[in-house]
């Protein structure tokens, strides 16, 4: 059974021509790269399945790339029209259609507010608190920010990441008292 006829796509010798040059480089991202090829191989009349088979990618994610630069098509023309010697602006057009679209990812699970106090607690003297130990652990700063109502549940381990990821030492002595003595 014939696949559907693939939406035919167009392009100025202007665009084809800065394709071109994203295809020699040597130093362009792969991605970029493979792209192009598949633009340039459309704009030659190539089906979506020789192209998928030619540069090694699946239909739908040819169909995909085909139809984004599709629907880029106007703002390409506008700033041919715009912008008719400076290739800058429309390179920038290109590659920007060829990007991969922004994809938001799961929320996260703490506010960099809640992540600021769970520190906050581990910078207190624990005793103060009512714990009898001299320097806080992980689970102990979880049990405190859970009986603060900073959050309603966390690990001991995310704790322990927390603190990983601020490891930014201080200095031991002030930087002003180091460098007292040391003028230019």
């Amino acid at each position: 059974m014939p696949y559907p006829q693939a939406t035919p796509i167009e392009a100025s010798t202007g665009s084809q021509a800065i394709l071109q040059q994203i295809v020699r480089r040597q130093n362009a991202p792969q991605w970029l790269v493979t792209r192009a090829r598949i633009i340039l191989k459309a704009l030659a009349g190539q089906s979506n399945s020789q192209i998928a088979i030619e540069v090694g990618l699946d239909r739908n994610c040819v169909r995909t790339w085909r139809q984004r630069w599709l629907e880029d098509s106007e703002r390409r023309r506008a700033i041919e029209a715009e912008h008719e010697q400076d290739d800058k602006e429309l390179e920038a057009c290109i590659i920007g259609s060829l990007q991969d679209a922004y994809r938001s990812g799961t929320p996260p699970t703490f506010s960099a507010e809640q992540v600021v106090q769970i520190i906050a607690i581990a910078c207190e003297d624990p005793a103060a608190s009512g714990y009898a130990v001299s320097h806080w652990t992980p689970k102990e700063v979880a049990v405190e920010a859970i009986k603060r109502g900073i959050v309603a549940s966390i690990s001991e381990r995310q704790v322990g990441r927390f603190f990983k990821r601020g490891s930014i030492e201080t200095a031991s002595e002030s930087l002003l008292v180091e460098h007292q003595g040391k003028r230019p």
